[in-house]
């Protein structure tokens, strides 16, 4: 009997886009001798509609934009079959098994949804409410990354309104603790939204005003010379790491663009490391896993500096699974494929999922 599959998508996030482009190449990785697919989208406004099982590949993702007029849900009925409005009795439909969630950003990859799942006692692929929201929050996880001893650059964080009560106290800070350059970033954004590197003060102005537009909180990061790489960390309890691989990007820095649009990088897998270095690499990824007690999949992404010295930037709970996407690649080159990574992030989820059913909620 084939496991049903419900994929989550779109969703109210800056990364609206991204995660059509996610859900569009899952969709079409997931082996249908083993799976059944359901389509689940949230809309820009926040509406939900469910399509159809999947009987043949997705051809773009305007085929994923489903109209919520005839196929609007409410979320609740994700885990039961619907009511029939004239009988009362449970309509036959195909049960969902287990939801993979492929929400990027706000409101999906910040531990909101898996708290709706949650409620309603559904299996769900990645990690869950309190990894997620600390995953999304880059302040309140380089907090806990530093309480593990975990190496990283030098930050600073602002509330929007302590920078517009004292604009210049906080460029002064950041000229005073971090210096030139520095990146600003939303501290509740991923891939690379609302992110601008700054070499002087009239950058760190626009900077402030345009990362503001996506959160109320921001963080500004020391900028290190050096490589980008990064590592796949799959697992519960247990986690593993892929092979590490290094971004080389052909602008300024990886961006929205250069991560889902232009393709304008050069991706190396393996990296060029030192054996040392990929143990370095491979047990901090582990550690920070623990640390924010993380589940089913994380990207790890890090700095090599000139001198070989490794710092931890940042983890990202659910990283794109696109054409141009790192993290499937990763473990492409270790081995792994990518529907059998698909398979294998289901079953950690159903694992999980299990696990939580042995925990006593009454006393």
């Amino acid at each position: 009997m084939k496991t049903t599959i419900g994929v989550l998508y779109g969703g109210k996030s800056p990364e609206h886009k991204v995660s059509l482009q996610t859900a569009m190449a899952v969709m079409n990785a997931i082996d249908q001798t083993k799976f059944d697919v359901i389509p689940i989208y949230i809309t820009k406004e926040g509406q939900w509609a469910k399509g159809e099982k999947l009987t043949s590949p997705v051809q773009d993702i305007k085929q994923l934009e489903m109209k919520p007029e005839a196929k609007e849900i409410l979320p609740v009925a994700l885990n039961q079959a619907p009511v029939s409005a004239i009988s009362s009795e449970r309509q036959e439909e195909e049960t969902i098994d287990v939801i993979f969630p492929l929400l990027h950003g706000p409101n999906g990859e910040d531990g909101t949804v898996q708290g709706l799942l949650e409620l309603l006692n559904l299996p769900y692929v990645g990690n869950g409410v309190l990894a997620s929201a600390v995953g999304m929050d880059k302040v309140i996880m380089k907090n806990l990354f530093a309480q593990a001893g975990l190496r990283q650059v030098k930050y600073v964080a602002f509330l929007r309104k302590e920078w517009t009560q004292d604009e210049k106290k906080a460029y002064d800070k950041v000229e005073r603790e971090l210096g030139y350059p520095c990146f600003v970033k939303p501290a509740n954004a991923g891939s690379s939204v609302g992110i601008t590197k700054c070499k002087k003060r009239e950058d760190l102005e626009a900077a402030f005003a345009e990362a503001f537009q996506y959160d109320r909180k921001i963080i500004v990061e020391e900028a290190i010379i050096g490589r980008e790489v990064e590592i796949g960390v799959i697992g519960n309890d247990n986690p593993i790491c892929s092979v590490v691989g290094e971004i080389v990007p052909k602008k300024e820095f990886y961006d929205y663009q250069a991560k889902y649009e232009d393709g304008n990088t050069e991706l190396i897998i393996p990296a060029d490391i030192t054996e040392e270095q990929y143990q370095t690499i491979q047990q901090m990824a582990i550690a920070a896993f623990k640390a924010l007690d993380l589940s089913g999949l994380v990207r790890a992404d890090f700095f090599l500096a000139a001198d070989g010295t490794v710092y931890i930037n940042e983890i990202n709970t659910m990283p794109g699974f696109t054409p141009f996407s790192m993290f499937p690649l990763l473990w492409k080159h270790t081995g792994v494929s990518y529907s059998e990574l698909i398979e294998k992030l289901v079953q950690l989820a159903i694992e999980r999922h299990e696990e939580k059913q042995t925990i006593t909620y009454t006393f």
